[in-house]
């Protein structure tokens, strides 16, 4: 049995639904996609990389080759008199099969 079938059985279709957050469409993250075949997403704090393969194979239909993590701090900022700080954020950078494409700017294929 596949890596995927045992995270898939442990892990409901619900939960893969919410380890993905939002891609991450930046400078960076559009340099990354270039030249490493690779697409940047926000995920949950607490998702595994298994998690994260299989949500994204689930959800946009491809071959995933390896995923990548990044834990990021939040920054502290001042507003007036105030301080507070920005979330922690988690952030995966999932590198597809040779031959594999995921098209995040919703332009019709």
């Amino acid at each position: 049995m596949s890596a995927l079938g045992k995270v898939q059985r442990k892990a409901s279709e619900g939960r893969l639904a919410q380890v993905l957050i939002a891609p991450i469409v930046s400078e960076k993250g559009t340099m990354v996609a270039e030249k490493h075949n690779q697409v940047l997403f926000k995920v949950m704090r607490d998702a595994t990389k298994p998690e994260i393969k299989a949500a994204v194979e689930l959800m946009f239909k491809v071959e995933v080759e390896s995923v990548q993590t990044v834990q990021h701090k939040g920054k502290v900022k001042r507003f007036g008199k105030s301080i507070g700080r920005r979330d922690h954020v988690k952030k995966a950078y999932v590198s597809l099969k040779a031959g594999q494409e995921l098209n995040l700017s919703g332009e019709g294929a």
